[in-house]
């Protein structure tokens, strides 16, 4: 069954949780999910692709409603949102290699978020430094926190059957 046809109802209603859910861990965890060096929670969640296609644009979603209340304003909401984006579609591309799908979230965000930083609010000290520190912050959600959730979810079956 091709991925077309598996988009219903169900896709949607995933999808929104999703979304609602790292909204609301971002934004509950707002001292750690904002700024240079952030560990955002929520950024667990980014293991979701593994188990659904809905996961992809739920984080998408999920980011850009928790970048409204960023202290960096619109270029957060569009370039965050597009980090996550293309961390979870990649994801979801790498889910046959279970290790490996925490990773595209932590490049992504390292160089985007990273560059955001240095180029658009002139972060110091150099752009590989802000990169780095955002890197090491989501290699901290996505592998400490995301890859032991990943692991949980698939001995406890999947809960995210389309």
């Amino acid at each position: 069954m091709n991925l077309r046809r598996k988009i219903g109802t169900r896709f949607w209603v995933q999808a929104s949780v999703i979304g609602g859910v790292y909204a609301a861990l971002t934004v509950a965890f707002a001292p750690l999910s904002y700024g240079p060096m952030q560990v955002r929670i929520a950024e667990a969640l980014t293991v979701l692709p593994y188990f659904t296609p809905a996961a992809v644009p739920g984080l998408f979603v999920g980011c850009l409603a928790a970048n409204i209340v960023s202290p960096y304003g619109v270029p957060d909401m569009i370039l965050g949102s597009l980090a996550s984006f293309i961390g979870a579609f990649f994801s979801y591309k790498l889910r046959k290699r279970s290790l490996l799908v925490p990773l595209p979230p932590v490049l992504a965000n390292g160089i985007i978020i990273g560059g955001m930083l240095y180029f658009v609010y002139g972060v110091e000290p150099s752009l590989w430094i802000d990169m780095a520190w955002v890197a090491a912050g989501e290699l901290l959600a996505c592998y400490a926190l995301g890859y032991p959730l990943l692991r949980y979810l698939k001995r406890h079956g999947r809960i995210f059957r389309l």
